[in-house]
């Protein structure tokens, strides 16, 4: 019965493209969540737009991509900060400006480099062959300090998320944790990128926060919910992915909105039963 998952298990990049994204959906969704609530969801778009420059950019150059794509992807993440707070070019605009020009230049750095042997499809919307050992080890790393810092500092970003003004009231270095946001934020979106793509690894961010918020109100248990949702929409996508031979980042998405739809179905029954 069981048969194909044994076999897809069999597959190396398979296992490594596994191990990634579960650790990218865990991250994702644990930021997501604040995010969202601060209404900063769209960051994860224009920062993947940056990436997908980078990538380009490294390719080129004949540079590791991870190395170079994760600092320029946090000095964006920094950049877009700045330009939201002290800036007359705001939120929205600041992140549509920088990804349109980020994805414009990946666009044409590749179409303009020969003998760069990519396809451009692959890192728009995913790919589960690009994950080599040397990913999978810095993606261990790097996923392991963002979960370990979120952990460490979750009290101070809850209050920033809800409350910037009284954070800062109480002494609260909010500046600082919204940094942190921003950086742990822009080393997820590169992690996951090159697995689910430029063009659809923000719905990590956005859905399984949306999704949990449909049943749940605390922050605590939205942001449970989220990763556990998450975790099971990454698995059951893959899953999904390797039987229909269908896009794993598109699958994987699929099933996150499916969830959506289900959670909301579940609570639209249960605001009628009361």
């Amino acid at each position: 019965m069981f048969d194909w998952l044994v076999e897809m298990l069999s597959y190396a990049f398979i296992v490594r493209a596994l191990v990634v994204g579960l650790i990218v959906s865990l991250c994702a969704a644990l930021l997501g969540v604040s995010l969202v609530l601060k209404r900063y969801s769209m960051i994860g778009d224009g920062l993947s737009h940056v990436g997908f420059g980078a990538l380009a950019i490294a390719m080129a150059l004949g540079i590791a991509p991870l190395a170079f794509t994760v600092p320029v992807v946090v000095l964006a993440a920094l950049v877009l900060l700045r330009l939201s707070e002290h800036s007359k070019i705001k939120g929205d605009a600041a992140i549509g400006m920088i990804a349109t020009a980020a994805l414009a230049i990946g666009v044409t750095v590749l179409s303009m480099v020969r003998g760069i042997n990519a396809d451009i499809s692959s890192y728009l919307f995913g790919s589960i062959l690009v994950m080599s050992r040397e990913d999978l080890t810095l993606s261990l790393w790097l996923g392991s300090a963002v979960l370990v810092l979120f952990v460490l500092f979750y009290r101070r970003i809850f209050t920033v998320t809800f409350d910037e003004a009284f954070a800062r009231a109480t002494g609260l270095r909010a500046g600082l944790y919204n940094t942190l946001i921003a950086v742990l934020t822009a080393v997820t979106i590169v992690l996951g990128m090159r697995l689910m793509g430029a063009m659809l690894i923000s719905s990590l961010v956005i859905f399984p926060a949306l999704t949990a918020m449909r049943v749940h109100k605390s922050f605590l248990r939205v942001t449970l919910c989220a990763a556990l949702v998450s975790l099971i929409s990454f698995l059951i996508g893959m899953s999904l992915s390797y039987l229909l031979s269908t896009p794993a980042g598109a699958s994987v998405v699929l099933v996150n909105v499916a969830m959506f739809l289900l959670f909301s179905l579940a609570n639209a029954l249960k605001n009628r039963m009361r």
